[in-house]
C-alpha cells in the first residue's frame, strides 16, 4: 500500500489521544500497560475498519475482513514497543495490511496460483484504484504495468488469476456473453440444447473446483494453455493432461443424456 493510503487511514484515529497513550506507555507498569494497550486498540479501531474496507469486493465477506483486521490490530498493539522509536499508526497499518494479504493467500483461493501471482494481483488491485481515481477511467494493462514496473504479460496473468478466488460457474459469462455450456453444448435444436444444458450442469457438479476453473479458463476466457499453467501453477503439459481428463469425465457423465 502507498504512504498516501497510510496517511489517510491514520487521520481517522484521534491522534492526540493516541500520542498521549503511547507516551504514558513508555513509563507504565505491566498492569498499567495492559489497560493502556486496550485503550490504544479501541482508539485505533477506525484505522482497522478503514483498511478492511479497502479490501472489499475480493470474494470475502465484509464481516470476515473486519474481524481479521481487528484481530491484527490487537496483536500489533500488543507487540508494539515504544522504546524502539517506532510510530504506532504506521506500524499498525502495515501489520493489518500484511495480515489481510496473508488471509487472502491462505483462505480465499479455490485453486491456489503461485504466490508471486497472488501478491501481484493485490498490487494490481491497488494500482487500479489509484489510476482509476487519477485518470477518471479504467486503466489499461500497459498503464498498470508501468505503474507497477512489471511486465505486461505478468500483469495480465495476475488479473486472470483472480478467477481462482471462486471456482467457475457453468453459467459464468465470458466477455462475449457466452458460458461454458455454450462452448460444450453444440446442438441446433433448442429443445435438445435445453436438455443437454441441464445434463451438463449436473455433470459439471462432479468435477473438482480445479477442473471447473480449468474449463472456464480454456473455454470461456479462451486462454492459451501456457497462460492457464501460469494461473494454476502447473506446466503446459500438465494443463493439456488435466484438460483431457476433465473433458473425458464430462463426456462419461453426458453419455446417458446423449443416448
Amino acid at each position: 500500500m502507498t504512504s498516501t493510503s497510510t496517511a489517510d487511514t491514520s487521520r481517522v484515529a484521534d491522534d492526540s489521544e493516541i500520542t498521549t497513550l503511547v507516551e504514558r506507555l513508555t513509563t507504565s507498569t505491566a498492569h498499567e500497560s495492559r489497560a493502556l494497550r486496550n485503550r490504544l486498540a479501541e482508539a485505533c479501531l477506525p484505522v482497522a475498519d478503514g483498511i478492511a474496507r479497502r479490501f472489499r469486493g475480493r470474494g470475502v465477506e465484509d464481516d470476515d475482513l473486519e474481524q481479521v483486521a481487528r484481530t491484527a490490530l490487537v496483536a500489533a498493539v500488543a507487540r508494539f514497543d515504544p522504546a524502539l522509536g517506532r510510530t504506532l499508526i504506521p506500524y499498525v497499518v502495515l501489520s493489518i495490511e500484511g495480515e489481510l494479504k496473508r488471509y487472502f493467500r491462505d483462505h480465499t483461493w479455490a485453486v491456489r496460483p503461485p504466490r508471486r501471482l497472488q501478491e501481484l494481483r493485490l498490487e494490481v488491485r491497488s494500482a487500479e484504484e489509484a489510476l482509476r481515481h487519477r485518470l477518471l477511467r479504467e486503466p489499461s494493462l500497459d498503464e498498470l504495468a508501468v505503474a507497477l514496473k512489471a511486465d505486461v504479460v505478468d500483469v495480465r496473468t495476475a488479473c486472470r488469476s483472480s478467477c481462482g478466488y471462486r471456482a467457475a460457474s457453468l453459467d459464468a459469462p465470458s466477455p462475449q456473453g457466452r458460458t461454458l455450456a455454450d462452448h460444450v453444448v453444440v446442438l441446433d435444436d433448442p429443445a435438445e440444447r435445453i436438455v443437454m444444458r441441464q445434463a451438463l450442469m449436473q455433470a459439471v457438479g462432479v468435477l473438482s473446483d480445479r477442473e471447473r476453473l480449468l474449463l472456464h479458463l480454456r473455454f470461456v476466457e479462451e486462454l492459451p494453455q501456457r497462460e492457464i499453467g501460469e494461473v494454476l501453477g502447473v506446466s503446459q503439459m500438465q494443463v493439456s493432461r488435466l484438460l483431457s481428463a476433465s473433458v473425458k469425465r464430462l463426456r462419461a457423465h453426458l453419455q446417458p443424456a446423449a443416448a
